[in-house]
């Protein structure tokens, strides 16, 4: 009997089946810090669904480990290859097979990009209202996977809220049809939801059905420039008290915006030691926008007077703010959410655990909602850290989720727990659930070959 390689390209053609060494380490890893460096036996990429369904029989005759891959742009290694795997590429199936203007909903398979997708529905005047920063190049595919948020969720919702169907094919190679074309909808249970954000170890999504939102006629972008991050956060629930609800609010500290300056020769570190962005829509956006800058003038911001041609570039900035860096051991982005009142808390919280530890620190927030991603990292000279360096860089970690958990919040809001954050699951989930997931993952996938070893 040949290798699973050679099934595989006898099958789908030489084409769909990469085994090249160059390709294999691309394929190996996502955007996040690598726990266990494995090379998959090949990549497959599928161009169909029948392409997934015999990609998926074949590997459960031979039980072969099977992770499915949207464009990478995953931050927890919920992409990490697994020992002898096959890496299952969805990229080419991007095809977008029904925009209803009149429903507001889209039917796309998983490979199709968020930037593309919502061109196609601008032309409507609709949205697809999720919006990862990474929007011009992340799929579809990819946001259901991981549940996936972005800039505009605290008005409009995460990947599960715009997600009414779905197409999935389980670990047997069966296609399974989910939820419902309605924006309502109750019968059975909710099989759709528990597919969104399961990274992939219960079922390869080939196909979802999703609801669309209206696209603003009018946008208002504030720039709120402040002298302490502290004090910007507050400024966030000031904005809430004041009963106005922004389509954005992000938050960036010091580090950050010296950051942006050092990339694009921008002056935004002299202007504020944080920078609260706001971003009002639809038809009332003027009327919202101008009590959102009386409440942060009155909160001790420098806040821009009128729409301005700049905040709204801010905000694109704000988009890449994570840097060109790559996360690695020696720098790592996290992704805890807390509730809005404690915002001050824990950004109080994690300068005192950079000074404490002796850690460069930098946050950027979703602050909206609460969910927030701090960077810390420490400085390597000729690439070279001693082992103490990097042990408070870990301990620093820790403690900022631990800090989290007390303050009622979570490890993860938007990124998934993939492979990377499987070390705290259990700081926040207690194991009779833990053990009620595992049966669920049992019973959906009794031979462990979806994507094993992540989100649970």
């Amino acid at each position: 009997m040949g290798s699973i390689a050679d099934e595989l390209t006898s099958i789908l053609g030489p084409g769909k089946v990469l085994r090249d060494e160059a390709t294999l380490a691309v394929y190996a890893v996502d955007q996040a810090p690598v726990v266990d460096y494995r090379l998959p036996a090949a990549v497959v990429l599928a161009e169909s669904i029948d392409d997934v369904q015999a990609t998926v029989k074949a590997c459960a005759a031979r039980n072969v480990p099977l992770v499915p891959r949207g464009a990478g742009t995953g931050v927890s290694g919920g992409a990490h290859a697994s020992d002898g795997c096959i890496v299952l590429g969805l990229e080419r199936m991007n095809r977008i097979l029904k925009l209803n203007a009149d429903d507001e909903t889209a039917v796309v398979e998983p490979g199709v990009i968020n930037a593309d997708l919502n061109d196609a529905a601008a032309a409507h005047g609709l949205m697809f209202a999720p919006d990862p920063a990474s929007f011009r190049i992340s799929t579809i595919g990819g946001n259901v996977a991981t549940n996936a948020g972005g800039l505009r969720c605290a008005k409009y919702g995460v990947t599960r809220d715009s997600v009414l169907a779905l197409d999935v094919v389980l670990a047997d190679g069966s296609l399974l049809h989910t939820g419902h074309q309605t924006f309502k909808g109750v019968a059975g249970y909710d099989l759709t939801g528990l597919f969104v954000g399961s990274e992939g170890t219960l079922g390869i999504v080939v196909g979802a059905t999703v609801r669309l939102k209206y696209l603003p006629r009018e946008v208002h972008t504030i720039a709120a420039f402040y002298p302490d991050f502290r004090q910007a956060a507050a400024g966030v629930l000031a904005v809430g008290k004041a009963r106005v609800q922004p389509a954005i609010m992000e938050l960036l500290d010091g580090g950050s915006l010296a950051q942006l300056d050092e990339l694009h020769g921008s002056d935004l570190a002299s202007r504020g030691a944080a920078l609260l962005l706001v971003q009002t829509d639809g038809f009332g956006a003027a009327a919202e926008a101008d009590v959102v800058r009386g409440v942060l003038a009155a909160g001790g911001a420098v806040v821009t007077t009128e729409t301005s041609a700049e905040a709204e570039q801010l905000v694109e900035l704000r988009r890449n703010s994570r840097g060109v860096e790559v996360d690695d051991e020696y720098r790592v982005g996290e992704d805890v959410a807390v509730p809005r009142s404690r915002l001050v808390d824990y950004v109080a919280a994690l300068e005192a655990l950079a000074e404490v530890h002796d850690v460069s620190l930098k946050v950027v927030a979703h602050a909206g909602d609460g969910n927030l991603h701090p960077t810390f990292w420490i400085d390597r000279v000729n690439d070279v850290v001693d082992a103490g360096a990097l042990r408070r860089l870990n301990t620093a970690l820790d403690a900022s989720i631990v800090a989290a958990l007390e303050m009622g919040g979570t490890i993860t809001g938007e990124h998934g727990v993939g492979q990377y954050k499987l070390r705290w699951l259990g700081l926040e989930q207690p194991e009779p659930l833990r053990q009620l997931q595992r049966r669920v993952k049992d019973l959906f996938d009794p031979s462990g070959i979806l994507n094993p070893g992540k989100a649970i």
